[in-house]
């Protein structure tokens, strides 16, 4: 493995993942202590709307799946706070709309799409300098915006007070379902778009199992997301499986041990 660390390739598909595992971790633990589990799997599908409206106009499907994705993460909380329906259900509708749109615009383009398959399934080693920079500038919004924690736990755990402190939940709602949104389109490459839900819920969940604090769930399903990656990685390499498979394995071993302990 040490070996294979010296190549470009390689160096740029472990960077990607320690990026993605510890965005996608801080963020999840909102997501899990909120119940919105399933909204991982619906903004997941957003972006797989995007990546193949951007094959069908031959775009970047990047830059087409990012504002696609957030759109719909926008339109999901705006849907659930305007309305009487349940998350699930708000989630749920948006979800089926993305599939059919994903399919329609598959359907639409001519001959087999190589691409879309990497995205669904993860193609960590096709990682490019370009999604790096990405990455990388979303990783810093989000390290910007860290002052805004302790808001989101505040709003998380008791939404009415937090309103009758005048507090701008609604507007932390937006800015948080944006900011999922981004991660999971810079995410659906290393891991793909069928597991990104679980890299984003696993690591949360285990950390809630083990944690007296929020604050402290919080440190810790960050070092699982980001720790899961190298034994994640190794695996992949020595194994010659997809990446996103055995990271998303090692969390749910972190997970299983997390019960055992639990107990």
């Amino acid at each position: 493995m040490m070996e294979a660390l010296q190549l470009p390739f390689m160096q740029r598909a472990l960077l990607a993942g320690l990026l993605v595992g510890g965005l996608a971790s801080y963020l999840g633990v909102m997501v899990v202590q909120r119940r919105l589990s399933f909204l991982g799997d619906g903004l997941a599908h957003a972006a797989f709307a995007g990546v193949a409206l951007g094959l069908l106009l031959h775009e970047e499907p990047l830059w087409v799946a990012i504002p696609f994705a957030v759109g719909v993460a926008l339109a999901i909380t705006w849907v659930r706070e305007r309305s009487h329906l349940g998350d699930d259900t708000a989630i749920g509708i948006f979800f089926a709309v993305s599939v059919a749109l994903g399919v329609l615009f598959m359907s639409l383009r001519q001959g087999f799409a190589p691409d879309a398959v990497a995205y669904l399934f993860g193609s960590i080693l096709t990682v490019t300098q370009t999604d790096l920079w990405v990455m990388g500038l979303i990783a810093l919004g989000v390290a910007l915006l860290a002052p805004l924690w302790s808001h989101w736990a505040y709003a998380t755990f008791d939404r009415e007070l937090a309103l009758a402190d005048r507090q701008p939940v609604l507007f932390y709602d937006y800015l948080l379902a944006a900011l999922m949104a981004l991660v999971v389109v810079v995410s659906v490459k290393v891991v793909g778009i069928v597991l990104i839900a679980a890299f984003i819920v696993i690591p949360a969940a285990t950390a809630r199992l083990l944690s007296r604090t929020f604050s402290a769930m919080t440190v810790m399903s960050v070092g699982i997301g980001i720790f899961s990656v190298v034994p994640g990685l190794t695996a992949s390499y020595v194994l010659d499986v997809p990446a996103g498979s055995t990271i998303v394995l090692v969390q749910a071993l972190f997970f299983a041990l997390a019960l055992v302990l639990r107990r």
